[in-house]
């Protein structure tokens, strides 16, 4: 068996090779389908959210009664992979990527939506198809099972009958699975967890701390816990379990933490992953100057969302932006990353290849003293050249 990926074309040479030596040859989402016809599958989907959600969610349910099998996008920080295989759960956490409508393969028993904000328009075109593609999803979900939803989001589900639904948010706005009472406190951050009475089970309230300290967390964290506590971990391993969470590598990673400079590694590729990452610096470090690096990811994406990239940086004191990561893509004439340092309100803006980066930071006198390094291209390959440099003058 023989399994690829979106990013390898289905006319590549080496899958040619393999499909004329009669091997079976199939697409990551295509076994990933099968996989939840034959376990319940718990599969998190949205533009944004997905991966921390759905290794938190492995998290949660592995170190439970309950246990599961993972599929993650994102390499946990509590396992060092991104796979877990249980020897008794029939729960397999799944995170559902939307790129080229690969979801659309899956049979969840339970699902969750996390976000739904345009993405990927170089496949869908219109923020409308993109939205149809999780209504889509929805229909997928078992009759026995549940989908858990961010109350708010522009999505109506297509539910079987008999197939629940819940939401979850933050905040005052009521829902059935609602976080309140957040608190940072000395570098630790706290709030209430508020959950529904569900088979037998009463309504309540049960205050946690969350390991990874972030508010951008709080809102997967009452997801994560939300698809949990339905699959029947208790109380107590939910709070243990949430604590103990360390996160997700290039999810928020605090690589050098120290009083003279730090460095923050993230893979936030969406104005509305970026926006949040950068509030979040600044809630942490509010009376540092922080230097954002940041790598725009797709031709299309960065024509797309060149303004709203913008509005993000302009919280920042000082921004480098780095050429565009292509993955996939062929360039657009005009669209490069000085489309972002040109719509850009302050003017202390440096646009360079990325092979410039380490030179610049060198023949500065003195370190920055928060350094956010932001982008899913090959920016991470630069991160610990740059961590080398800041330990190098520490």
């Amino acid at each position: 068996l023989v399994v690829f990926t979106p990013a390898v074309p289905h006319d590549h040479h080496e899958l040619a090779f393999f499909r004329a030596q009669g091997n079976r040859v199939m697409k990551r989402a295509e076994l990933l389908g099968e996989l939840t016809r034959r376990e319940r599958g718990l599969c998190v989907a949205g533009t944004h959210g997905k991966t921390t959600t759905s290794t938190l969610l492995a998290h949660l349910l592995r170190s439970s009664h309950v246990d599961c099998h993972a599929f993650l996008g994102g390499i946990s920080n509590n396992y060092q992979t991104n796979c877990l295989i249980s020897e008794h759960s029939d729960y397999a956490v799944i995170e559902a990527d939307e790129f080229d409508r690969s979801f659309h393969h899956l049979s969840p028993f339970i699902a969750v939506i996390t976000s739904a904000d345009p993405d990927h328009l170089d496949i869908y075109h219109t923020p409308e198809a993109y939205r149809e593609s999780f209504e889509h999803f929805t229909s997928l979900v078992s009759a026995e099972g549940a989908l858990v939803m961010k109350k708010g989001i522009p999505v109506t589900p297509r539910l079987k009958e008999g197939t629940r639904l819940f939401t979850y948010t933050t905040g005052a706005d009521e829902a059935d699975f609602r976080a309140d009472g957040i608190e940072i406190r000395d570098g630790h951050l706290f709030f209430d967890w508020h959950y529904p009475a569900i088979e037998g089970r009463p309504a309540g309230t049960l205050h946690v701390e969350l390991g990874v300290p972030l508010l951008i967390n709080v809102e997967n964290a009452v997801a994560a816990m939300a698809v949990a506590y339905l699959c029947g971990a208790t109380l107590e391993e939910l709070a243990a379990g949430v604590a103990s969470f360390r996160g997700v590598y290039r999810r928020f990673d605090r690589l050098i933490d120290d009083p003279r400079c730090v460095l923050i590694d993230d893979y936030a590729h969406h104005p509305n992953e970026l926006d949040p990452s950068i509030r979040s610096v600044r809630e942490l470090y509010p009376d540092r100057k922080i230097l954002g690096i940041f790598q725009p990811h797709l031709y299309s994406r960065t024509q797309d969302f060149y303004r709203e990239f913008a509005a993000s940086l302009d919280q920042l004191d000082e921004v480098i932006l780095l050429d565009i990561y292509p993955a996939r893509e062929l360039p657009i004439p005009g669209v490069t990353s000085q489309m972002i340092a040109d719509v850009m309100k302050h003017k202390d803006v440096l646009v360079l290849p990325k092979e410039g980066l380490l030179p610049e930071l060198k023949k500065r006198q003195e370190l920055p003293e928060v350094i956010l390094m932001v982008g899913a291209g090959d920016i991470d390959r630069l991160v610990p050249q740059v961590a080398d440099e800041i330990r190098r003058r520490l």
